[in-house]
C-alpha cells in the first residue's frame, strides 16, 4: 500500500501542481478521448462534462469562471454612493 509519507522522509503534497502527475479535464474548441472508453462525445454543463456513452465526468478546465449565472461587480463607486461608517 502506498503510504503519503515516502521512505526519504520528505512529504508529499496533494496540492501542489508539480507533482500531481496526469489530470484529466475537458478542454473547449478540442477533441477530448474519454480516459473510461476513448470515445468523443461529450454533454458539457457549466462544471462538469460527462461522456455520451460511459457517463465518465471530468472538470472543465475554466472550472466554470464565466458565463451569465455569474454575478461580477467590478464598477467603482461614486463618493455619494459610499456605505457609511458608523
Amino acid at each position: 500500500m502506498l503510504s503519503i509519507v515516502d521512505r526519504s522522509g520528505s512529504s508529499f503534497l496533494p496540492h501542489d501542481p508539480a507533482v500531481r502527475g496526469y489530470h484529466a479535464v475537458y478542454r473547449p474548441n478540442q477533441i477530448n478521448h474519454c480516459p473510461g472508453c476513448g470515445r468523443s462525445h461529450w454533454f458539457v454543463g457549466r462544471m462538469l462534462a460527462e461522456c455520451g456513452f460511459c457517463a465518465t465526468a471530468l472538470p472543465l478546465v475554466d472550472g466554470g469562471m464565466s458565463g451569465t449565472g455569474l454575478f461580477r461587480r467590478n464598477l467603482r463607486m461614486r463618493e455619494e454612493e459610499t456605505p457609511l461608517a458608523a
